[in-house]
């Protein structure tokens, strides 16, 4: 993997429960930022993916080490926009590189 490629910061969050003053308030906590390769899914691939029912629009490409302690709970918010975790791939199960299939969410309700 050309390092040069991974070249937009994209930042993971976790799912929390916060309390203050006795109430407890669930939140999402930034929990690590790291340097992705995105690529959206071309015209092709949408089509054969919504053939199966999934509606993935994007991959992030990111450092095996990066993705430590990552999982399908958490979210990704890249340029302003959230995306939800699909699925994690080990690619060529090599522990090189993870691919993370995402979905923009539109709307979010914090």
């Amino acid at each position: 993997m050309n390092a040069g490629k991974l070249d937009k910061k994209i930042t993971f969050q976790d799912f929390k429960l916060v309390k203050k003053d006795g109430f407890s308030k669930e939140v999402w906590d930034d929990f690590k930022t790291v340097y992705a390769m995105v690529r959206t899914i071309s015209g092709r691939e949408f089509y054969q993916a919504a053939s199966v029912q999934n509606e993935y629009t994007t991959r992030f490409i990111i450092r095996y080490s990066a993705g430590k302690n990552i999982n399908e709970s958490m979210r990704i918010v890249y340029r302003n926009r959230t995306f939800e975790i699909v699925s994690i791939i080990n690619d060529n199960e090599r522990d090189e590189t993870l691919t993370i299939m995402v979905k923009e969410l539109k709307e979010i309700a914090d």
